[in-house]
């Protein structure tokens, strides 16, 4: 379990990859940063004149963060029928505005374990200022397992 896991342990790509660097994992946490381009696409829609980063693509770094972490935990991290999924979002709290042209780093730490599922606090910072806190679940399975 000590191999460090790739963007390629979770099946999102661009442009749905708000993951650029991981910089460090553990058993129970991992950072991750990603750059926010001021060339994508939704910021010609979301707040035109003055674009800020979308929460819900803020949370999205803080959700693939915590998939990395799944997948590194689980130790095949390209195990196609571990795909994470999901399943809770809770007390997101947003702090701070992001803006085209940085840099998001992104903290997320394993709370607790019940089965296949995955209890996760993400924080999300920039320059040290915290943009957002958000606690999440996740439960891991095949896709067939998703359709209900």
């Amino acid at each position: 379990m000590n191999e460090m896991p790739t963007v390629t342990a979770i099946p999102h790509r661009e442009p749905f990859l708000f993951v650029d660097q991981i910089r460090e994992v553990s058993s129970d946490r991992i950072v991750t940063s990603k750059y926010v381009d001021p060339r994508a696409d939704f910021f010609r829609g979301h707040f035109p004149g003055q674009p800020v980063l979308p929460g819900v693509l803020l949370c999205e770094c803080c959700f693939q963060a915590g998939a990395l972490l799944m997948a590194h935990r689980a130790g095949n991290i390209e195990d196609p029928a571990a795909i994470p999924f999901l399943t809770r979002i809770q007390d997101a709290r947003f702090k701070r505005v992001v803006q085209p042209g940085e840099t998001v780093v992104v903290e997320v730490v394993l709370d607790d374990t019940m089965g296949n599922a995955y209890y996760l606090t993400g924080r999300a910072t920039v320059d040290g200022e915290l943009a957002l806190r958000v606690k999440f679940a996740c439960m891991v399975g095949g896709a067939q397992e998703s359709k209900a």
